[in-house]
């Protein structure tokens, strides 16, 4: 499995759609100064493959308010995966991963405690959950290694490959 994480800024999103056609893997998007859950929905007519969205998720930012964000932008645009970046990444992506169900959800753990909570409609199709820790992405047992970072028109692409 391959990711390549692009990290732009609203200066290069005409580029983004073109660097995500050209790629045979699913491109996890993040936006330096913008929100990038409302810059991937802005883009939604662009996205002819599936893609993922890269999130800094921490105490500004809760993991609670991200499913929330997650589980919409997925009714928008096809979402395939959420990459949890950030203080306790692994912790808030358990959150976050927790809270994409129809379900009624009870959790708790270091960053948060949660019981008898919705967050509906889930995400119409599966979506995977990461989290990063040191450089590489995790989510259960699969981990994705960094090999290494290019700049593009669009922005820097950093690319993670199963190890």
């Amino acid at each position: 499995m391959e990711l390549l994480h692009l990290a732009t800024m609203l200066e290069r999103v005409e580029h983004v759609a073109g660097f995500v056609a050209d790629q045979n893997a699913t491109v996890v998007l993040s936006c330096e100064n913008a929100n990038v859950i409302i810059v991937a929905a802005a883009l939604e007519t662009m996205w002819a493959a599936p893609i993922g969205v890269w999130l800094e998720v921490g105490s500004g930012y809760a993991a609670s308010l991200a499913a929330r964000d997650v589980a919409t932008l997925s009714w928008l645009v096809p979402l395939d995966h959420v990459v949890v970046h950030g203080p306790d990444a692994r912790e808030q992506a358990q959150i976050l991963e927790t809270l994409l169900t129809n379900e009624q959800v009870t959790i708790a753990n270091d960053v948060a405690s949660i019981k008898g909570a919705y967050n509906r409609p889930a995400p119409p199709r599966a979506v995977r959950v990461w989290h990063v820790d040191a450089q590489d992405l995790y989510a259960g047992d699969e981990q994705l290694r960094a090999l290494g970072t290019r700049n593009t028109p669009a922005g820097a692409c950093t690319t993670y490959v199963t190890t």
